[in-house]
């Protein structure tokens, strides 16, 4: 038993944690892996201590003897050695500082191991540095101020102690000076490294706050010493004279422009300064010899000026080596350099060997910049800063960066080189590292072993690791503050390189102005400050650190991000000096020939600073050259022909590499728009923009066709250029055309003197077609050469650019070409013909003109020269004198038509020359007009009369000439446009206009050649009244067309219609509508409806037969418009008279029915009742009238006044009815109605009550009765009418007889007691408790034997005959002996409980038997010992048992047959023998062949998959006396008759499970296929045979289990007939002894497969609203008949088509929101179309709100309800089990696939389902063990 951790404690006891402080300190304090650490401590602790000089003594045997020997005063120090810094054995190590002295504090904190100094100022933190001092002594002896400590191993051990004392008093102050640290070596060991001791001090030293001065001894003898002065420190004036350089002060560095907070706030930069350090080292010969051997040959000492001149004023170094100091003033020759270049020592040959201890000095002058940060850390984080490092974060910071200048940076490499020592400078290791060799560390005081990644070293108060060699980014909230701290270092990076780039800039500009405007800057200038820029870069180059790698990415991050574009860019050098990386580009010689001026990155950058500039790459800072650039510079300057030639040479690459892309033509174009180009001409520049440029001249083509030397369009590219490229680039990839003869023809005309007389740019004379002969014979000549291969079209341009311009050389000058004549026409002398120059020059004077001939002359016809006399000399020769009628001019003109162009003849059909007759027109006796008005041809009409009599404008023919329409001359004027027939609109204006006369012939021409007018449509003439019409009142009226209609019955509703002579041309020449459109009935009938009986019926009758043209839409409107008149008696009917008028009242369709035949006196009451014929009760049924009112309506009638109700069925027998009617419809019955009536006290309840008047004897006899040991006559019954809860449901008669009294039961009929319990009613049995009372029990009674031998032996006789329900228990179960135990006992007492509302009541009486089960134990029947069995009591115990709700007829059956002897039993007719006989032998078959069909499944299952479910299963034991198994039904099999009593019967089987048209019942169909036989719903009898088998409950697990939980189908309309009591889906077919083949049944389902197919409609009416058919009502059909609402396409998801009823608002919103339930139901549907091999369209999901609609088919479409599935297996197929899914819907389709082959639900269409599962089943398992 497992024990709480409080509890285990409890019982535990303490023990203390032990540290080997020895294995501590030697395994982890003291193993620290950097070079130098005890020095690193140890200084880091004094400058901590504000010392300002450190002493490190190196101190061997023999000194530390004579240092002792001395203090004793035993000898003295003149003696003293020089020890030999190569082979010298050091025996102690001293370490002092002039720092304050220790204090009490100080000394505890030194002998606590992590305990480190709280001062938020003071670097140290972790309290374990001092302890690396034992990496080289035992025991460390520290002394400071007037006390001492030591630490030593006790005993040898390895715990660490301390001894603490006072040192002696002394009368020399100084001696207190120091506090030291005296370091005993655990073994004699060499010196360290000096030289790299050096370089280790130099770098330490620089970040020191206090530290200025370091000195490292050898046995008292200084051999190094590194000093630093602050700015501005003042120095005795030169370095000769043994000062120092003046260090320069201080300056603020600008960060405008950088974000100088850190990303999580905590640190904000107030400032960021540039400073200088002087730093000097001495350095003693001998440490220089220990690194540097002895040189062969000693170089020449260099001239001290010389160094001096190469220097650069602000240098990085002042001085590698400024002196050699000899330590005595000896004549040794001195070197000391002031300036930033370090001077170069040697050694001249001939001098001695110097004093190895000598001095050698040399200086360095530092750039620091240094960020000052204010702290702002939140309380949280201070805390956790506080419990990581024992100390507050500081409230300001500051991060110092060394940065090394390009000319510091060459001094120093140069100094290298001419020192010549492998050592090199001790400042080196302060250089920048420009090549990324890692030699830049992170100082946190001292330097760590973090780089930086950059080329300076950084210092900052990061927060270190342990052992201090890297900075912790691990610990959470320690890596905050580094994190933040890492920010502001990459900021004052940005700010350094800024100030740098700043420097170059103002250089640059210096120097761009001292050349001038518009000059270049001096090559080495630019040289110079392109080195400096490249320097920067290299510097600020950021390179993996190590050994984190995140430290330089972070810093790298804040140098980045710090920047806010555009106020602070990031400069970079350029071709044009520094300037914005966004501004410079990347360099491509693609654009070197002629992008000049456009800034890029040197190649010096690109090749030496290739990371950095890949950095701005990937940063998006610097881009390759853009279009954009290329624009720019474009648009700034023009180009010469060279640069031109370039850019098109780029920009045709351009266009070939990318060709496809769809945005290079505009690109293209705003190219050309950009590009200038300018040529010098003669001196004279001149700027042609690109973009005029569309053309060039193709030599292969129009080189020997254009003169070359002429003048070219301005569009055209120039020669030089064009000569360049091939005609296919300039075409493609600039768009320019080759220049046409066309485009050179419209240049030289527009430019021609003709054209531009005032253009202040004339044209040279030379070069001008309308002045000079010579030119325009050298176009004509050109023309003349391209016009044979000129296409017809390019004639046609040639012509419209010459036609107005003179070009044509005559002899009277240069005329248009119009104006020319060719040489053969002579008519007239005067007429200028035409004559070229060329040949002009060779004829002879006064010869006539040289004929034109060949190509020439095709162009001058082109062009219109003219060959004979123009028309016009006709008109004014002989229409204007008057000479020619029409007539005889119109019969020449025909005579010489052919030689006339069609220009003539438009302009002749243009020209207003024809009379028309006014004889007609003018009043008599009036004066015809002076001069008669010319018209042109269109204005007339040829000369008829029905013209003249329209009125019209008719050609003055004359009389001479008669008018044939035939003729040529008609033809002739038809062509010039001579008017044959008026126009439409014309007519029709004729036709409505006020004469009559005129009216009358206008509307019979329009009848007459309504051919002629193909476009005549009444819209077009709906504002004019041109036909004639009769109105409703029989008035003759001319009316628009739209306002008369052709059926004459359109006059009753008020409507015009046409006259009768008209209405057989009405429809098919005039057009008119036949009826008026629906939306004017729709209308009338709201606005005016029919105000009586007689003519509600005409109108009705009229519109019967236009319901096809109502719209869905309108149908609706006028099913809630009230215009159908109802007396107020409710007895309207169309053979009544209008006498009662004014006492009708107007309802709406939806609220009348129809009569009937039939007695509807009692719903005649409650509901409106009307007949206007059959045929007008056609119209009303369209618009929503019913045959009767719905089992719903009557409902609601009910549920408003149920007392009225039952009052008006003046009686319960009539009320009755209606509940019986009520039941059978109930699925009919909407939710909403169902939860009404659960509520409203609607339902028949009766009571039993003692009758008043009792005799006297029965009074006395039955004192001492019982209550329910009255008999029937001694009762009453009271009525009422209750609350469904109120009333209880008798189904225990027993029960009954007992509380009969004290409750309300409803009719015991099983239909009303089924729609009793569905709307609540509790059984009475769920009411009663029954407890027993026995007495003690008699062992092995004989009663008990003979009762259960009876029982067993009796009981399959009544199993036989039993047909109301299906036991619960087998009779083979039963024959067990440990399942049915017989007990008796000396007496039995049953004591019942009502409990009920508030009624409680008990009754107790003896019995003979009664029988019970606990659980699913075995059966015990108790029989009392002390009374004779009644076998009554033992059949009513039993049946309980046996059935679910067993009736009084089972238990009496049961009683009869067990009390009656078998002889008896045979008379009566029982044939025992037989029935036995055949029970066991049906029992034994049913058996095996269970058995066979069991196997067989699970030979098919287990081949789809072993492990299926079902297979390792048992199926039930049946009993052992059973018949046959029964085959299934084959088509054309009869159904039973129905029972005498089927109203009571099949309803009451129907509950609890699917009804008649449900799915379980074609289920069954099934079940027989597996061994179970079903019985028939409405008998309750075996579907096949003679046999009763009882029914075996099928397996939990088989596929029929999981189909046995779908909830009830609606009743269908009609199905079921109460007041016949006959159920009218029975049909009666004859028996055949035919069995259908299999190959017929295979095809039957394959065709029903195939019959599938998708819904097209958008819209799916339900049936109410359908034309209802009286036979497929009655049959049934598995459609949405029972729904209410209609079915609306929303959308597809898939290849799925989705519905939603029309009652969802906003059904769209289904898609979204239950798309992904929809996309898992078609994740099921998928796999079982293709299962079932249907279309892959048939299937459809629809969604509905309420109903029990599962799924229906319609017209072979197939729907699914998706409500069903997000109900039943939503969750299950979400979660990956699809089994349940696959099953249930398997076979819901394979019933609705049934139903294209039988619609109506029967044993036919049972059969076919099942041989669809049968079928399909196999496939089925194969899918579930995928």
């Amino acid at each position: 038993m497992a024990l709480s951790r409080e509890t285990l404690w409890a019982s535990g006891r303490d023990e203390s944690v032990e540290v080997n402080q020895r294995a501590l300190i030697d395994k982890v304090l003291a193993r620290y892996s950097g070079e130098f650490t005890v020095f690193r401590e140890l200084l880091q602790n004094a400058d901590d201590a504000s010392s300002s000089e450190v002493e490190i003594h190196f101190e061997t045997r023999a000194f530390l003897d004579q240092q002792n020997a001395t203090a004793n005063g035993a000898g003295s120090q003149s003696g003293r050695t020089v020890t030999d810094v190569r082979t010298a054995l050091i025996h102690q190590w001293t370490f002092k500082n002039d720092g304050l002295e220790f204090r009490d504090e100080d000394w505890n904190r030194l002998k606590k191991i992590a305990e480190g100094n709280p001062d938020e100022d003071k670097i140290g933190a972790f309290g374990v540095g001092f302890y690396a001092l034992f990496s080289i002594t035992e025991e460390p002896f520290v002394a400071s101020g007037e006390q001492w400590m030591g630490f030593y191993w006790k005993d040898g051990g390895d715990q660490l102690f301390v001894r603490r004392g006072t040192l002696p008093s002394t009368n020399d102050p100084s001696s207190r000076k120091w506090s030291s640290f005296t370091l005993p070596l655990r073994e004699p060991a060499h010196l360290p490294p000096l030289f790299d001791l050096a370089r280790f001090l130099t770098s330490s030293l620089t970040f020191m706050a206090h530290l200025s001065c370091v000195s490292v001894l050898l046995d008292g003898r200084v051999i190094i010493r590194v000093s630093k002065d602050s700015p501005g420190a003042p120095t005795a004036g030169s370095a000769k004279a043994g000062g120092k350089p003046l260090v320069p002060p201080g300056k603020e560095v600008s960060v405008r422009g950088l974000r100088s907070t850190s990303p999580k706030g905590l640190m904000a930069v107030a400032s960021v300064r540039k400073n200088s350090l002087f730093m000097e080292a001495e350095v003693a010969r001998c440490v220089y010899a220990l690194q540097v051997p002895p040189k062969p040959k000693p170089k020449p000492l260099l001239d001290f000026k010389a160094a001096t001149k190469q220097a650069v004023p602000s240098g990085f170094f002042s001085s590698l080596f400024s002196s050699f100091v000899s330590p005595s003033p000896s004549p040794v020759s001195q070197v000391s350099v002031a300036s930033p270049r370090a001077s170069v020592i040697s050694v001249k040959p001939e001098e001695p060997v110097k004093d190895p201890f000598e001095l050698l000095k040399s200086s360095i002058v530092l750039t620091i910049f240094t960020a000052h940060a204010a702290v702002k850390v939140d309380s949280k984080l201070r805390e956790d800063l506080l419990r990581a490092t024992k100390k507050n974060p500081p409230s300001n910071v500051s991060v110092a960066l060394i940065y090394t200048g390009k000319a510091e940076y060459d001094a120093s490499k140069q100094e290298d080189e001419t020192e010549g020592s492998k050592a090199g400078s001790v400042f080196q290791g302060l250089r920048a590292d420009i090549d990324g060799a890692g030699t830049t560390r992170v100082f946190i005081g001292h330097a760590t072993g973090q780089t930086t990644g950059l080329g300076g070293h950084v210092a900052a108060r990061f927060i270190p690791t342990v052992e201090r060699e890297s900075v912790d980014l691990v610990d959470q909230n320690v890596s905050i503050w580094n994190k933040e701290l890492l920010y502001v270092t990459g900021f004052l990076a940005r700010a350094a390189y800024n100030e740098e780039l700043a420097g170059i800039r103002e250089l640059w500009d210096a120097a761009a102005e001292s050349a001038g405007k518009g000059a270049e800057i001096d090559e080495q200038v630019q040289k110079w400050l392109t080195d400096r820029a490249l320097h920067a870069l290299q510097f600020f180059t950021f390179r993996p650190s190590t050994p984190s790698s995140v430290v330089s990415s972070f810093i790298e991050g804040g140098f980045f991000s710090c920047a806010l574009p555009p106020q602070q860019p990031f400069f970079l050098m350029s071709t044009r000096g520094p300037l914005s990386a966004v501004d410079v580009r990347l360099p491509n010689p693609s654009f070197t020939t002629f992008l000049k001026d456009l800034p890029v990155v040197p190649s010096e950058i690109m090749e030496k600073a290739s990371q950095m500039v890949e950095t701005l790459k990937t940063r998006d800072m610097l881009h390759d050259v853009t279009f954009s650039d290329v624009l720019k510079e474009l648009a700034a300057r023009p180009l010469g022909k060279d640069e031109l030639v370039g850019c098109l040479k780029w920009w045709i690459n351009v266009w070939n590499t990318a060709v496809g892309s769809r945005d290079l033509v505009m690109i293209r174009k705003q190219l050309i728009d950009a590009a200038l180009l300018t040529t010098k001409d003669n001196d004279k520049e001149e700027i042609i923009p690109l973009n005029m440029i569309r053309t060039f001249v193709n030599l292969r083509t129009m080189g020997s066709i254009l003169p070359l030397d002429c003048p070219m369009p301005p569009h055209t590219l120039s020669l030089s250029i064009s000569r360049s490229f091939q005609t296919e680039e300039l075409q493609s990839a600039l768009g320019w055309s080759e220049l046409s003869i066309l485009d050179w023809l419209r240049f030289i005309v527009e430019s021609s003197s003709a054209r531009s007389p005032g253009s202040k740019k004339q044209t040279n004379a030379e070069f001008d077609v309308a002045v000079s002969s010579h030119f325009a014979e050298r176009v004509l000549t050109s023309l003349s050469k391209a016009w044979p291969s000129m296409p017809k079209s390019s004639h046609a341009d040639v012509v419209q650019i010459l036609e107005n311009t003179p070009c044509i050389p005559t002899r009277a000058g240069i005329k248009k070409p119009r104006e020319a004549y060719f040489p053969n026409a002579h008519v007239f002398s005067d007429l200028p013909v035409v004559m070229l120059p060329s040949v002009a020059g060779n004829a002879k004077g006064g010869s006539a003109p040289t004929p034109i001939r060949g190509n020439m002359e095709k162009v001058l016809e082109g062009l219109g020269v003219r060959k004979h006399v123009d028309l016009q000399v006709v008109f004014d020769r002989m229409i204007k004198t008057g000479d020619w009628t029409i007539a005889e001019l119109i019969k020449y003109l025909v005579a010489v038509q052919q030689t006339l162009t069609s220009e003539e003849m438009t302009r002749l059909a243009a020209t207003a020359a024809f009379p028309a007759e006014h004889a007609s027109q003018q009043p008599n006796g009036a004066e015809q007009p002076l001069v008669a008005r010319k018209y042109r041809a269109n204005e007339l009409y040829e000369p008829l009369e029905i013209f003249r009599t329209l009125g019209l404008p008719v050609i003055d023919w004359g009389t001479l000439t008669k008018w044939r329409s035939s003729s040529d001359e008609a033809k002739f004027l038809y062509n010039l446009g001579l008017r044959r027939h008026p126009a439409l609109p014309d007519l029709l204006t004729l036709a409505s206009g006020l004469d009559v006369p005129k009216r009358e012939a206008a509307f019979k021409y329009l009848l007459d050649n309504h051919s002629r007018y193909p476009e005549y449509s009444p819209d077009h003439a709906a504002d004019k009244a041109y036909i004639p019409a009769v109105t409703p009142s029989g008035g003759s009226v001319m009316a628009k067309p739209n306002e008369v209609y052709v059926d004459k019955d359109s006059s009753i509703f008020g409507f015009n219609v046409i006259q009768d002579q008209f209405r057989d041309v009405a429809l098919d020449k005039l057009k008119l509508k036949k009826q008026p459109p629906t939306h004017l009935i729709v209308t009338l009938l709201e606005k005016s409806p029919p105000t009586s009986v007689e003519q509600a019926t005409k109108w009705f009758e009229a519109l019967a037969g236009r319901v096809i043209d109502f719209t869905p839409a309108q149908l609706t409107r006028l099913s809630l418009l009230a215009f159908v008149p109802v007396a107020t008696d409710l007895t309207t009917s169309a053979s009544e008279k209008s006498s009662k008028t004014s006492q009708l009242r107007m309802m709406t369709p939806k609220q009348c029915y129809f009569k009937r035949d039939t007695d509807q006196t009692f719903h005649s009451k409650l509901f409106v009742f009307v007949d206007f014929g059959s045929k007008a009760n056609g119209f009303l049924s369209a618009c929503g009238t019913k045959h009767e009112p719905s089992v719903e309506e009557i409902v609601q009638i009910l549920l408003e006044d149920p007392k009225r109700f039952y009052k008006l069925c003046e009686g319960k027998d009539s009320y009755l009815t209606e509940l019986r009617n009520i039941a059978i419809n109930r699925r009919l019955i909407s939710p909403g109605v169902i939860i009404r009536m659960k509520k409203t006290p609607m339902l028949f309840g009766s009571r039993r009550v003692r009758a008043t008047k009792v005799t006297d004897k029965k009074r006395n006899s039955t004192a001492g009765d019982t209550i329910h040991d009255l008999d029937d006559d001694e009762w009453d019954t009271q009525y009422d009418l209750l609350k469904p809860s109120s009333v209880v449901v008798a189904d225990d008669t027993n029960a009954y007889q007992i509380f009969g009294d004290a409750i309300f039961t409803a009719p015991q009929e099983d239909l009303l007691e089924g729609l009793y319990m569905e709307l609540g009613s509790p059984k009475l049995t769920s009411l009663i408790r029954e407890e027993y009372r026995t007495s003690a029990e008699i062992k092995e009674a004989k009663v008990s034997r003979e009762v259960r031998s009876l029982v067993l032996e009796r009981l399959p006789l009544f199993l036989h005959e039993h047909t109301n329900n299906r036991t619960k228990v087998q009779f083979s179960w039963l024959n067990n002996e440990k399942n049915f135990i017989v007990r008796t006992f000396g007496k039995l007492t049953v004591m019942k409980y009502l409990n009920f509302g508030t009624t409680h009541l008990s009754r107790d009486q003896d019995a003979s038997a009664t029988a019970r089960r606990n659980g699913t134990g075995p059966v015990e029947l108790w029989l009392a010992g002390n009374a004779q069995v009644d076998m009554y009591e033992v059949a009513i115990s039993l049946c309980r048992i046996l059935f679910d709700s067993p009736k009084a007829n089972d238990a009496l059956l049961f009683m009869t047959i067990l009390s009656t002897d078998l002889r008896a039993l045979r008379r009566r007719g029982y044939n025992v023998d037989r029935i036995l006989k055949q029970q066991r032998a049906e029992r034994e078959a049913a058996e095996q062949a269970r058995r066979e069909k069991a196997k067989e499944m699970e030979r098919l299952l287990s081949d789809a998959q072993p492990d299926f479910p079902y297979s390792n299963q048992i199926t039930p034991a049946l009993p052992a006396s059973t018949s046959e198994p029964m085959k299934a039904p084959l088509p054309g099999r009869p159904e039973l008759p129905p029972l005498p009593n089927a109203s009571a019967v099949e309803p009451a089987k129907r509950q609890g499970s699917r009804p008649a048209s449900g799915f379980m019942d074609s289920l069954q169909g099934l079940k027989k296929k597996f061994g179970s036989t079903p019985r028939n719903d409405a008998t309750g009898l075996p579907e096949a045979g003679p046999s009763k088998p009882p029914s075996v409950p099928s397996r939990p697990s088989s596929p029929a289990a999981q189909i046995q939980d779908l909830p009830s189908s609606p009743s269908l309309p009609g199905a079921f007939n109460v007041r016949s009591g006959v159920n009218q889906a029975q049909q009666q077919r004859p028996r055949t002894p035919h069995v259908t083949p299999m190959s017929n049944i295979e095809s039957n389902i394959r065709q029903a497969i195939a019959a599938c197919r998708e819904e097209r409609q958008d819209l799916l009416h339900n049936r109410e609203e359908m034309q209802i058919v009286k036979e497929s009502l009655e049959e049934g059909y598995c459609d949405i008949a029972g729904r209410v609402n209609d079915l609306v396409f929303i959308g597809s998801m898939s290849d799925v088509k989705v519905y939603v009823t029309n009652d969802i608002i906003n059904p769209r919103r289904i898609l979204e929101e239950k798309r992904d339930s929809i996309a898992r139901f078609i994740h099921i549907i998928r796999p079982l179309r293709s299962l079932y091999n249907l279309p892959a369209t048939s299937v459809h999901i629809f969604f509905d709100l309420q109903g029990d609609s599962i799924a229906f088919n319609r017209n072979a479409s197939i729907f699914l309800n998706l409500r069903f599935f997000e109900a039943w297996h939503d969750t299950l197929v979400a979660n990956g089990d699809l089994s349940k899914a696959f099953i249930s819907w398997f076979f819901t389709l394979a019933h609705e696939i049934a139903h294209n082959l039988v619609q109506a639900h029967n044993s036919e269409h049972e059969f076919y389902f099942s041989s669809i599962c049968e079928a399909h089943v196999v496939l089925l398992s194969r899918l579930l063990a995928q």
